[in-house]
């Protein structure tokens, strides 16, 4: 996984900020034009071919941030117009991804390379187990035939130098569902039909060229324009900051918004539902039910496995639990669901009471514009104090253990968790599949309820977070913590 410490991230980063600012300032037609600029001056080291050409490239990343796709990108259009489209527009648009072809590296085709650690060795491990015959020693080392070989990494796998190595096209490498392959000109492209929207691709492309479609300029929109624009955050985003419970709720209210929920309630109602879901399911005679909090699951299940669509649990997420308490609690709000992934951007399109979903680069990046540090800030306490599992949803495992403590016989789950839709993940839901569909016999110790998270070690892991998983992990259950002692001290 790449690390969210890259040049591709900072600079995703630097463009929202710079966004963020200028519109805060009332300058975002007159000033975007010069950001390319200003990031690419004169004498700096370019990272293409010249200085010109990164600005160029930097120009269509602007535009993905200000909510467009590079696709309909036109070099004799300014940056200024495409501004003024923004601020204009209504409501998002359809894709939230974009690819940027300028920025694409159109990788090579993935294959396996012997490297100078080939010994040549007697034993040959890598010409002994390759079925296809693809391997002989040429000049004191293995070589590879690339007409022979079919990529099954079995040559790589017993190598005792560890010699041979895989070089990956990272997107396609990432995706678990086959959704990215290259045209005829040797760029990658998404197709939509496939797509579950798990944001892997967009993480895992070293060249920033899967980008995602930015919410930010609206939401800032509405703020800006005086309007009522409530913040939802989802139990990953606590995880972000080293913050006690308050803080993000002070600091999103000091960023403009006018009430701030904490997602975990809803999670609660989830929990709560899924609960009494897996007990009806059960005493019908149902052999499973997985849970449906995690959208890019539901979406792999209707798009991959559809005889597994039976068992999804027919309870909605949290964030659509606590936008319909927000909705009802005053209905001309405009709702903001702020999360760690790019699913939830696509369910939010769908949802009758999300307005807008904003990731937390996004808000990240508007803390900056605003300098708001979120740990100086005042706390202040929402009206609703959400439970230790709610706020534990945002970690593998978290939304099982909240559904078994609700049960009146906790004793009948048999929960398991499928962590992360890797190539893997997909794998162990096809066999669920099978299961349900009567292809595989049920047995009795077959587990009855499944926990699919599309981020291994859960929402703290999304493709948009801007901490590191295990920090995150930590700061959540410190976080989780204070809240249990906020309920316990009233």
């Amino acid at each position: 996984m790449l690390n969210i410490n890259n040049n591709a991230a900072q600079l995703k980063r630097e463009i929202l900020v710079r966004i963020a600012k200028l519109q805060l300032e009332g300058k975002l037609e007159e000033g975007v034009h010069f950001i390319p600029r200003e990031m690419a001056p004169v004498g700096s080291q370019p990272v293409r071919c010249c200085i010109y050409h990164d600005r160029e490239i930097l120009r269509m990343r602007v535009m993905a941030r200000l909510g467009h796709s590079v696709e309909e990108y036109d070099d004799e259009k300014k940056l200024s117009e495409f501004a003024k489209e923004a601020l204009e527009r209504e409501k998002p648009t359809w894709p939230m991804l974009t690819v940027l072809d300028e920025a694409c590296n159109a990788c090579v085709k993935s294959h396996y390379m012997v490297t100078n650690a080939c010994q040549a060795c007697l034993a040959r491990p890598c010409m002994m187990n390759c079925n296809k015959k693809a391997i002989s020693i040429t000049n004191g080392r293995a070589f590879i035939d690339s007409e022979k070989c079919v990529n099954c990494g079995l040559c790589m796998q017993n190598c005792p130098y560890h010699a041979i190595i895989k070089i990956p096209v990272p997107c396609e490498e990432a995706c678990p569902v086959g959704a990215i392959s290259k045209d005829e000109d040797g760029k990658e492209r998404i197709d939509y039909h496939k797509c579950i929207f798990c944001g892997n691709c967009m993480r895992e492309c070293p060249f920033g060229a899967m980008m995602d479609k930015s919410q930010l300029v609206d939401v800032l929109k509405h703020i800006m324009n005086g309007k009522k624009v409530v913040a939802m955050y989802a139990p990953a985003i606590a995880a972000q900051f080293r913050a006690a419970p308050g803080q993000l709720e002070g600091a999103l209210k000091n960023a403009g918004f006018s009430k701030v929920w904490e997602v975990a309630i809803g999670a609660d109602i989830t929990a709560d539902k899924e609960a009494l879901e897996f007990e009806e399911r059960m005493e019908r005679g149902d052999i499973m039910m997985t849970t449906s909090c995690c959208p890019a699951y539901v979406r792999a299940v209707r798009k991959h496995v559809p005889e597994l669509s039976p068992c999804i649990s027919d309870t909605r997420s949290p964030m659509h639990y606590t936008a319909e308490i927000a909705k009802k609690a005053d209905p001309d709000c405009i709702t903001v669901f702020i999360g760690p992934c790019l699913a939830k951007r696509r369910e939010g399109m769908d949802d009758e009471f999300v307005d807008y979903v904003l990731s937390i680069e996004e808000v990240g990046a508007l803390f900056v514009a605003k300098e708001i540090d979120v740990a100086k800030t005042t706390a202040e306490k929402g009206s609703i104090i959400p439970t230790a599992s709610g706020r534990n949803f945002a970690i593998s495992g978290g939304v099982a253990e909240s559904v078994r403590i609700r049960l009146k016989n906790p004793e009948k789950l048999r929960a398991a968790v499928i962590n992360g839709l890797s190539k893997a993940g997909m794998k162990q839901l096809a066999q669920y599949g099978k299961i349900q569909s009567g292809q595989v016999p049920f047995a009795e110790d077959c587990p009855n309820l499944v926990e699919v998270m599309a981020c291994e070690g859960g929402c703290i892991s999304g493709p948009s977070v801007i901490t590191n998983p295990k920090v995150a992990a930590i700061q959540l259950k410190k976080y989780t913590e204070a809240g249990a002692e906020d309920i316990i001290n009233g």
